[in-house]
């Protein structure tokens, strides 16, 4: 009789000593609380130097790993592409392993960027209505299997800081124009952050989906949007308030001091006045989307003299007046570059993303100041301030649990692990918002500017929030998205993710090591947890896996061996993806 993989969870189940059915009420508060339990234990394990620690004043940054570095280890390149990349291969590890982190890292500055708006152009028929699923078919794809890993990696660390949603019915009826913004953080992303802000600034999406698009000067009772005015100051550059350059903040009377009031909003919204869809002219109904150029979705916005604020504008010290919209863009925007909170406020959230949710105060303090200054006179040279992240001692740690693995990343790694392919060609997977079922979190999809969680939030009553430590993929971690997670999982392991089961796994080599527990957990080990399995957790692997038994190759039972072999691949997967070892990455 076969043996299904429920049949075979229930047994793993009984073998690793649980009770009741993984994904019910049970395992999921149990889930959520042990994740959140390794979290802190890695904390308490690690002290200030490497885990989730709170922030401490330092005055001394950590030294970049920049001095004949060993020889790295399957184990080594596992954990750097998992912070580097959508997950590791067995391919992209030996590769790293035979090159060594630098000359990859350098690699990767030079591939050629995989475009977005390409794939949704190209991929319906011509005169077939586009939708808000190409960008997600375009980003599964490419999360999964677009050469340039670094580059896309970074994009979607920085989609998750200069924020655009497909929640907005707005963007969402725009998809060519969705994915262009999401390009144009990847174009800038191995370049220089003024560059960047200056995209962010001037991209229709942005200029939407925040309000500043057709935005007019004051006049009367209307005064100009303040939208992006103030979000491009508190969440897109220099934050609420002013820090030292280990990300500490700065007190006066021992009171936290704010880096913008009220008026320099008042001055900086004056600065986005005027701009509106670009066009070959400038005239009202262009302006106002009633004449509309082709191209207007992906095109930077342009300045309509006749709508911008003329006025005299004053922001954080900054004073200019009578100048053109171009003029006085610019003078705003090298002002926020220049602002001393950059570095360690994009820093900071640069290595929440990719590397650790609670970095020392040294460790902020020598992507600081590698943003201040790249060794050669540059400020903001996003190649050096990426290359401080990922060669931070700190970040080549791997003793203590660092940040909770958000939904999407899972999903990814699992499709990178395991060399899934697509039926289809396109990646059908379409939105896993619904907490319930499947992830709870859509790439491009954040319910506000304020992405799927704030950097800065902590589970109210753990052991983390009375630690001082935060961990923002918390704030989207519950009952609910824990069983949906779960049980999403036991069915995309082994049946395949996306519409009809589009995205299928490649298991040959794991099918290969079924009749040897201990072999097939440690590639299991090594692609998903870069070695970092606790003996405990591999003994109940390896345990629930000889609870599976293998028919002996007598007779006419090759379907029920296969069937074994697949179920015991399926159970070791699942069982290392549902541990809160896995859920608190290293």
């Amino acid at each position: 009789m076969k043996l299904t993989f429920g049949v075979a969870l229930a047994l793993a189940t009984a073998a690793c000593g649980g009770g009741g059915a993984p994904g019910g009420e049970t395992a999921d508060h149990t889930a959520s609380s042990l994740t959140s339990a390794r979290l802190s234990q890695g904390a308490s394990r690690s002290g200030s130097a490497s885990g989730l620690s709170a922030p401490q004043a330092s005055p001394m940054p950590s030294t970049a790993d920049t001095s004949g570095p060993a020889p790295l280890t399957p184990t080594g390149a596992s954990h750097f592409l998992a912070q580097a990349t959508f997950g590791p291969t067995t391919d992209s590890i030996a590769a790293l392993v035979n090159s060594g982190k630098e000359d990859w890292l350098a690699a990767q500055f030079k591939k050629p960027q995989t475009l977005h708006l390409s794939y949704v152009q190209g991929a319906l028929p011509a005169g077939t209505a586009l939708t808000q699923y190409q960008v997600l078919e375009s980003f599964w794809k490419q999360a999964a299997t677009a050469d340039d890993q670094l580059r896309q990696r970074v994009t979607y660390a920085l989609s998750q800081i200069f924020v655009v949603s497909m929640a907005d019915l707005n963007l969402q009826a725009r998809p060519a124009g969705v994915a262009s913004y999401y390009d144009m953080l990847g174009h800038h992303a191995f370049g220089n952050f003024r560059d960047l802000l200056q995209g962010v600034a001037l991209h229709p999406m942005m200029g939407l989906y925040l309000t500043h698009l057709h935005n007019q000067k004051e006049n009367g009772p209307r005064v100009p949007d303040e939208n992006f005015a103030r979000e491009i100051m508190q969440l897109m550059s220099i934050g609420l308030y002013q820090l030292n350059p280990d990300g500490s903040l700065k007190l006066q009377n021992g009171k936290p001091v704010e880096t913008y009031t009220r008026d320099d909003v008042v001055g900086m919204a004056k600065v986005f006045t005027g701009w509106s869809w670009a066009g070959p002219d400038q005239s009202q109904d262009r302006f106002f989307g009633m004449v509309a150029d082709p191209a207007r979705d992906w095109t930077p916005m342009q300045n309509y003299p006749a709508y911008h604020s003329n006025s005299a504008k004053s922001f954080l010290g900054t004073q200019v007046s009578g100048g053109s919209g171009e003029a006085d863009l610019k003078a705003a925007l090298d002002t926020l570059f220049q602002h001393p909170n950059v570095g360690p406020f994009i820093g900071r959230q640069l290595i929440q993303r990719l590397v650790s949710s609670n970095p020392s105060p040294a460790y902020i303090n020598h992507v600081s100041a590698v943003f201040a200054n790249n060794g050669n006179g540059v400020r903001g040279d996003m190649r050096a301030v990426i290359r401080a992240v990922l060669f931070d001692p700190e970040a080549s740690d791997q003793g203590s649990a660092k940040k909770l693995r958000e939904p999407v990343l899972r999903l990814a790694h699992w499709m990178r692990a395991f060399n899934a392919k697509s039926a289809s060609g396109r990646f059908l997977l379409q939105s896993t918002d619904v907490a319930a079922r499947p992830l709870g979190q859509t790439p491009l999809r954040a319910s506000s500017v304020f992405n799927f969680y704030r950097p800065s939030y902590t589970p109210s009553n753990t052991s983390l929030s009375a630690q001082g430590l935060v961990a923002p993929e918390m704030q989207i971690t519950a009952e609910p998205s824990v069983a949906g997670y779960l049980n999403y999982m036991q069915e995309v392991i082994p049946l395949g993710a996306g519409t009809a089961h589009d995205i299928q796994a490649d298991y040959s080599a794991e099918l290969a090591l079924a009749a040897h527990p201990w072999q097939l957990t440690e590639r299991i080990n090594l692609l998903l947890m870069h070695g970092s399995m606790s003996s405990t957790l591999r003994n109940q692997i390896i345990s629930a896996l000889n609870a599976i038994p293998l028919p002996a190759t007598t007779g006419n039972n090759a379907t029920q061996i296969e069937a074994a072999r697949k179920n015991r691949v399926y159970l070791a997967i699942y069982l290392t993806m549902a541990s809160p070892e896995y859920l608190a990455q290293r």
